[in-house]
């Protein structure tokens, strides 16, 4: 096989569905350039600032990206939507292929391979979306249950009956106080978007890509607005 965009495509993926934001440039599995964001700072003041930033330093120019990834939920409603915007107007401006990855999907990757992965991030409130996969050494997830919304003191409610599971992301990290001294936790990754990068060169070479119009957020439960409504 060729070393050309079919096998190594250029891809920009971008992550706002956490307070932070992450972004990331691959040439296939390897990453050309990274950017963390700041967590007080809103995604929608910075985010094309950002990814200029991180074009720039690895000498890239927009027009050359084969494919656009961005984490497509759950997570942080007003990140989500800004996210998936901006990568629905740079796919469709530039007739790119681009594709959305579940943030629990990136997470579980994010902690290497295991059959149980319960995957968390904070949803507000004090409570969590979570998640259970199985992730081979190869890197493929696969969900063993559907995402959900849940205070803390009920995870292990739901997943305390399971052997040597290992709990990753955000909402582990924040709720360490919760899990036994013998629990699995994984470290916590910065560059989220690096894993939404991986996932997505998954996806690319099966060809399961899709049009900019047929991105969709994965919102889990509603927003407080709904909620108030």
């Amino acid at each position: 096989m060729s070393d050309g965009p079919q096998t190594k495509p250029l891809i920009l993926s971008i992550e706002t569905a956490t307070l932070a934001g992450s972004i990331a440039l691959a040439r296939g599995e390897k990453l050309l350039a990274g950017f963390v964001g700041d967590p007080a700072t809103s995604h929608s003041n910075t985010l094309l600032n950002d990814i200029d930033k991180v074009l720039s330093d690895a000498r890239v120019d927009l027009s050359q990206i084969d494919l656009f990834a961005v984490a497509s939920g759950p997570g942080s409603f007003t990140g989500l939507r800004i996210g998936i915007a901006t990568v629905k107007g740079l796919a469709a401006t530039l007739n790119s292929a681009c594709v959305g990855i579940p943030t629990l999907q990136a997470i579980a990757h994010s902690a290497g391979a295991s059959e149980k992965t319960v995957a968390l991030l904070p949803a507000g409130r004090g409570e969590l979306f979570a998640q259970l996969f199985s992730v081979t050494t190869e890197g493929i997830v696969t969900a063993l249950d559907q995402a959900s919304h849940i205070a803390p003191q009920r995870l292990f409610e739901k997943y305390g009956s399971l052997e040597n599971v290992l709990w990753c992301g955000e909402g582990a990290s924040a709720n360490r106080a919760l899990f036994v001294e013998n629990s699995r936790i994984a470290p916590r990754v910065r560059n989220l978007a690096e894993h939404v990068s991986s996932l997505a060169l998954m996806r690319f070479r099966e060809k399961h890509v899709e049009q900019p119009d047929a991105l969709r957020a994965i919102y889990v439960r509603p927003s407080d607005a709904e909620l108030k409504a």
